[in-house]
């Protein structure tokens, strides 16, 4: 694992040759607070929400690649001054779906802050984030010895056929997306990281019920407090040393945790899928999803008798899909 981790390492190093810093004189960082880092594409009706729920959560600054937007998603980080922007071209498969590029963010950045590494259409929450802002929810960790805190990415979506509601940016995606899978959900260890391996939820139960080992992989470590010896291995799913996987133990556990709301399924969702298809960018072997996109395109109903209206991160310590500290 020590020579797996140092190969990413040095991945990450070489991938700052394909990232352009669109500020002149470098970043304004400050110095204290917890840093957001973001890899995204083409997510100007997601970026006002997203910014606006992590502001409020306390996070000081934002470092986002851009990997060739074109809908306004440049313009709108641009203007933002709170947001440092890098711009790469290059090949997000490539660059192990754009781990190499945060990897050296989190390096260059990173090391010895409160890091939190999230997708544009992820939304953290825990319990008394209303009262307790991202700064004392990491206090509370340290005063516990713990360096990171997991989270369950928790799909949510809405009644009736997909692509068929009304979303506007800016607004709260929860209330165009308000339902939820309260389970089954499962998980395992795997061998060698030792890292926890969960699945189960809608995304299985509508799209991969015949096939579920091929579901998506919902566990997540989004927030670290970071050294430039870390790396992310797959996604922010598991992390080297090993050690740092075992931050998170799934639904039921007994680590602190949150969970991700995964926004996947707002109304672009149908036109975003047909481009995923045809641009085979997001899986390892994207042949094999091809039919997963075609399952989107045909704008299904996701809701169904077992489906749960989203309530707030309370209901979900309730239902044990979080805990609290």
């Amino acid at each position: 694992m020590r020579w797996k981790r140092r190969r990413l390492l040095w991945r990450a190093w070489r991938a700052r040759h394909k990232l352009t810093l669109q500020q002149d004189g470098g970043p304004q960082i400050p110095d204290q607070g917890v840093l957001a880092f973001v890899v995204l594409r083409n997510e100007a009706a997601r970026l006002p929400y997203f910014l606006d729920h992590y502001r409020k959560m306390g996070v000081a600054h934002f470092l986002v690649v851009d990997n060739g937007s074109d809908d306004g998603s440049v313009e709108m980080l641009s203007a933002a001054p709170d947001v440092t922007l890098w711009h790469t071209r290059a090949s997000y498969r490539e660059a192990r779906f754009g781990l190499d590029w945060l990897g050296w963010l989190l390096i260059r950045y990173g090391h010895g802050r409160w890091c939190l590494t999230v997708d544009a259409d992820e939304l953290l929450v825990y319990t008394g984030m209303k009262e307790h802002g991202l700064g004392a929810l990491t206090r509370q960790l340290e005063q516990k010895g713990r360096r990171g805190f997991g989270a369950l990415m928790l799909d949510i979506y809405p009644k009736g056929p997909l692509g068929a509601q009304d979303y506007a940016p800016g607004q709260d995606p929860s209330t165009v997306l308000p339902w939820f899978d309260p389970g089954p959900y499962r998980a395992q260890r795997q061998d060698p990281m030792g890292n926890l391996w969960v699945q189960g939820g809608a995304r299985e139960r509508v799209f991969f019920a015949d096939r579920p080992e091929r579901s998506p992989t919902l566990n997540k470590i989004p927030l670290i407090r970071w050294n430039r010896r870390y790396v992310y291995v797959n996604s922010t799913h598991s992390l080297l040393p090993p050690s740092l996987n075992r931050l998170y133990d799934g639904p039921g556990g007994a680590a602190p945790s949150g969970v991700l709301l995964h926004t996947k399924f707002l109304p672009e969702i149908i036109v975003k899928s047909r481009e995923e298809k045809t641009r085979q960018q997001h899986f390892h072997t994207p042949e094999q999803f091809d039919s997963y996109y075609d399952q989107i395109g045909a704008a299904p109903d996701m809701w169904h008798d077992g489906s749960e209206r989203y309530t707030g991160p309370e209901r979900l310590v309730e239902i044990g899909l979080m805990r609290p500290l």
